[in-house]
């Protein structure tokens, strides 16, 4: 499995193509619409789909975009956040009237905490990661050793939780019973910022000590 990290100018957002011999999944598209485009068609794979690990504006910006040139991939989200796709008020972008309302079409389909997916080859489970938004998930590959933890573990610091929905206690909590239980050796790939391990943050994240 191949991992490709993108960042997009709005808010220093991190999108990933995470590709297989087969196919290729779409994490988080952010504010490089043009950048997304021409990453993705160089990699000359189909997109088989695209999974959000919330609906925060700055994660969701291409996610329309990336549908229609690329054969419309289903769209998965969290049905805690399936309407703040559409809603500018609740995805964030009615506080940024720079970027105008952020407005998505429906998602495809609604994820189940804890399932295991197969996709076009790719193997994964949905953790629910809620704290930093209430329908904020990571997504596990065990074969490969790795985490995509959206906004709710960075490299040695965490999610904010001051916007709607968030709250420390459970983004801590999250943390702590979802993805410290993983093996140490195990990859992060966050939302925003460096890619770490969970060995690392067990060892010098200061709000997980």
């Amino acid at each position: 499995m191949k991992i490709i990290k993108h960042l997009n100018p709005v808010a220093g957002e991190n999108t990933y193509l995470v590709a297989n011999e087969e196919a290729l999944l779409v994490i988080d598209p952010g504010s490089d619409t043009q950048g997304l485009i021409q990453k993705i068609s160089n990699l000359k794979k189909p997109v088989a789909a695209i999974l959000l690990t919330h609906t925060h504006y700055d994660h969701i910006i291409s996610v329309d975009v990336i549908r229609q040139k690329f054969n419309q991939p289903p769209v998965y989200v969290h049905p805690l956040e399936a309407d703040w796709l559409g809603d500018p008020s609740l995805n964030g972008s009615a506080r940024h009237p720079e970027l105008g309302d952020i407005i998505i079409s429906p998602a495809d389909v609604l994820f189940e905490n804890g399932r295991a997916y197969e996709l076009a080859g790719f193997h994964f489970r949905v953790l629910p990661t809620p704290g930093h938004s209430q329908g904020s998930v990571s997504f596990v590959f065990d074969e490969e050793m790795v985490v995509f933890s959206g906004d709710a573990l960075f490299r040695e610091t965490i999610g904010r939780t001051d916007l709607p929905t968030g709250d420390f206690d459970t983004l801590i909590n999250s943390i702590k019973s979802q993805l410290l239980v993983l093996p140490s050796r195990y990859d992060i790939h966050p939302g925003h910022g460096f890619s770490s391990t969970i060995g690392h943050e067990k060892t010098f994240n200061p709000f997980l000590r």
